[in-house]
């Protein structure tokens, strides 16, 4: 009767939080902004609902009655609850309320000082944002670094001193494929990215894709206009996207393929996890790995575009004029270092990925203050990718993680990456997955997905999935092979080069 109890106290906790997540999706899709104030007390509310059944006395008592159930299924749960609750209630009700609340609060502001590109009406808040978390580390606990606390929360068992020599690495054997790359000069014309293609064209077409290609249906799925493009889920039967119009019009187009990535990785996890800590993706490398997969590997692919070209021609003629499927490939895997990092290609992205990571361990340790920000992130933009930011929206404040506290974050960005390259490798030892990958028939993949990284939820971790779906632990050498292969094709450049 233990576990039964146990069940459906941890299936009132998943709903508590998918309420929260409910309100917090409207927040950004929907929501009047005159609500913003008493809606952050709302999401408080129910965090700390959440968090203080989670962590009282009574499930406490029924993670130890549970004692080591023989059903896996049973005792997968059980790892990851008793996991979850030890971290859990090292925090107090009153911090996760506070943090929640002022997570609120930061939110408006950012959106705010990006509209008028102006970092300090932000900096207070962002100054918040790094004490709540430094104050949530020393909460936690960790053995070498207060990144460390913050990071496993996203990544389990990661820490900042592997993520560092992963980085240095890439950027040592990365670097130089960049600069070939840019000696080597135009390979399409990239006016075309941004010909005119009317918004709800775009967005129709992207979402029609995500269904067609990927398998994202409206039976279970929708797609909305945020500040900034998103995936949330409140059960696998409700998934939400979001996208932005732009008149750079492959920001949408991508842009809702990668969220698509993100939704039928949700989709994917069995159902006998529903309402429990194990229903989400293992970690958000594992995740990222899924979004990325399809929108660089998959969705920048020549394969694909050589069967959605003709539907892009109906869908905008204006942006097809003139243009053919190879044509269209190579602008849509332009190499140019940008200031915008979810409109990065794949070689530069991990350059941003990069300066985050530093910057975040910068201010956490007090080496850098908030108000020294901008300028410590244009120097380091201008140091990685030639490049300086105009202006605070198009630099410091572009993106939302700092806002929402999530403060270790970032790394899990390069860390999907790398793990996208090493499962699709896996996948394609099957035939079938193969020849569907050079129609551009995505089922027997996505078969393959759920079957080796989705059904399985929390129930594995990121280093068991990694291992078990594709025979080794985690690496950069077939990314960095794939990015070496796709882009030598692309810009014509010879191996002596």
């Amino acid at each position: 009767m233990s576990m039964d109890e146990l069940k459906r106290r941890l299936g009132q906790v998943s709903d508590l939080y998918a309420a929260a997540g409910l309100m917090s999706w409207d927040q950004e899709t929907l929501m009047p902004e005159e609500a913003a104030r008493v809606r952050g007390l709302q999401m408080a509310t129910l965090e700390g609902l959440a968090h203080e059944l989670f962590t009282g006395a009574r499930t406490a008592e029924l993670l130890e009655a549970a004692g080591e159930p023989q059903d896996e299924a049973d005792a997968a749960l059980l790892r990851v609850s008793r996991r979850d609750h030890a971290k859990a209630t090292r925090l107090p009700t009153e911090f996760v309320e506070e943090a929640a609340r002022a997570r609120n609060e930061a939110h408006h502001a950012w959106l705010d000082a990006r509209q008028r590109s102006d970092f300090a009406t932000f900096a207070p808040h962002l100054e918040k944002m790094m004490d709540l978390a430094r104050r949530q580390a020393d909460l936690l606990g960790y053995d070498e670094h207060p990144y460390d606390a913050l990071l496993d929360e996203y990544e389990p068992g990661m820490r900042a001193s592997q993520v560092e020599p992963v980085f240095a690495d890439l950027r040592d054997r990365t670097l130089p494929l960049l600069r070939r790359i840019v000696a080597a000069g135009d390979a399409a014309d990239y006016s075309v990215l941004t010909r005119p293609f009317a918004p709800e064209a775009q967005k129709a077409f992207a979402w029609r894709v995500a269904g067609e290609a990927f398998g994202l249906k409206p039976e279970f799925a929708r797609q909305d206009e945020s500040a900034h493009p998103f995936q949330t889920n409140f059960s696998r039967s409700d998934l939400r996207i979001t996208t932005r119009v732009e008149d750079y019009w492959p920001a949408c187009l991508f842009g809702t393929w990668h969220e698509t990535g993100h939704a039928m990785y949700e989709r994917g996890i069995s159902e006998r996890w529903e309402r429990t800590p194990v229903s989400r993706g293992a970690s958000l490398g594992v995740h990222e790995s899924q979004s990325r997969m399809f929108e660089n590997l998959l969705a920048r692919s020549r394969p694909f575009w050589e069967r959605y070209f003709p539907h892009l021609a109906e869908a905008a003629p204006e942006v097809a004029a003139g243009l053919d499927a190879e044509t269209l490939y190579r602008a849509v895997n332009r190499v140019s270092p940008s200031l915008i990092r979810v409109e990065a290609d794949e070689v530069t992205y991990n350059f941003h990925v990069m300066l985050r990571f530093e910057l975040e361990l910068a201010l956490l340790e007090g080496r850098l203050k908030v108000h020294e920000l901008p300028e410590a992130w244009n120097a380091r933009m201008q140091e990685y990718l030639g490049l300086t930011p105009p202006n605070d929206a198009l630099g410091v404040l572009q993106d939302i993680h700092w806002s929402s506290g999530l403060i270790g974050y970032f790394p899990t960005y390069t860390l999907g990456n790398l793990l996208s390259v090493q499962l699709l490798e896996a996948a394609k030892r099957d035939p079938a997955v193969a020849a569907g990958i050079e129609r551009a028939e995505y089922g027997p993949l996505l078969a393959w997905l759920v079957e080796n990284v989705h059904q399985h939820g929390r129930s594995l971790t990121p280093t068991q999935i990694a291992e078990r779906a594709t025979g080794r632990p985690l690496t950069a050498d077939p990314y960095v092979a794939y990015l070496q292969e796709k882009y030598a094709g692309i810009y014509g450049l010879r191996a002596e080069d």
